[in-house]
């Protein structure tokens, strides 16, 4: 199995963590304190670090110093809020995954073997992280998906859920649009991303390398249904060959407040205006 390093300084969490882990056949090597944490791994390779937050100042001197000399370390750290500041800390370290505490067993478990089986945050190139500003260069495979929403999600903690919700399936269902269409699921292709808040408003714009698509021609998509036939384009998806769905821009023009695409259509922007 697995050689785990934990950096933490809170001897019920790394207790817990050693026995859940430990319990599953992982090796566990404990430090108290960044610097430790940066001695063990000079001394021994292993496969995964899992570090707090708390450590502060630490904390943040502690991934620099990873990302510097193990550059491809995978890494989840783990924090006891869910600040716009975290989020940012996290993606400028390429953590694989942020959990938040408390949190069980179960979802321990769930991020260590996603991260042991692909970081998918070690591709992701961070053009700018600022509470009010990400812009990200995203390797286009839909792996990268789920754990790039949940992490910009946790920059809208203070907005109402069903809001946060709306955001979450808009920035999925383009997202994934532009990796699988604009991309043709080529992971050497990049999706540009920028996610930009505003007082008023959140404005998401998504750019993909691909030649765009005519509006016309969008036959497996529910948006070009025939107004007698709300189904149609799950027959042309079928046989294109293409994954369920295709309710995207459909139900994202109905989440969001404004939806538009450049004349290519291969860039968009939604806005959701804020309370």
């Amino acid at each position: 199995m697995s050689r785990i390093l934990v950096v933490a300084d809170n001897p019920p969490l790394t207790e817990m963590i050693e026995k859940t882990l430990g319990g599953d056949g992982h090796s566990v090597v404990q430090a108290p304190d960044a610097q430790r944490g940066v001695a063990v791994l000079a001394e021994q390779p292993v496969d995964l670090v899992i570090g707090d937050l708390a450590l502060q100042e630490n904390a943040v001197a502690f991934l620099e110093r990873l990302r510097r000399d193990h550059e491809n370390a995978k890494c989840i750290m783990m924090s006891g809020d869910e600040t716009s500041d975290t989020v940012i800390g996290a993606l400028r370290g390429h953590v694989c995954a942020l959990l938040t505490k408390p949190f069980t067993a179960a979802e321990l478990r769930a991020s260590v073997n996603v991260s042991l089986a692909r970081c998918p945050a070690a591709g992701i190139e961070v053009v700018s992280a600022r509470t009010d500003w990400v812009e990200l260069l995203i390797p286009c495979d839909l792996a990268d998906v789920p754990p790039l929403e949940q992490l910009l999600g946790r920059l809208d903690a203070d907005l109402p859920e069903d809001m946060r919700e709306a955001i979450a399936y808009a920035f999925r269902e383009m997202l994934s649009n532009a990796i699988e269409h604009g991309c043709n699921l080529d992971p050497a292709k990049r999706v540009q991303v920028s996610y930009v808040r505003f007082r008023r408003a959140i404005i998401c714009s998504i750019k993909d390398p691909g030649e765009g698509f005519d509006p016309a021609r969008l036959e497996h998509a529910a948006v070009s249904n025939p107004g007698d036939d709300p189904v149609h384009h799950l027959m042309v998806r079928e046989e294109k060959g293409l994954r369920p769905g295709g309710f995207g821009i459909l139900m994202t023009n109905q989440m969001v407040d404004e939806l538009v695409y450049n004349e290519r259509h291969n860039e968009l922007m939604f806005i959701k205006y804020l309370p």
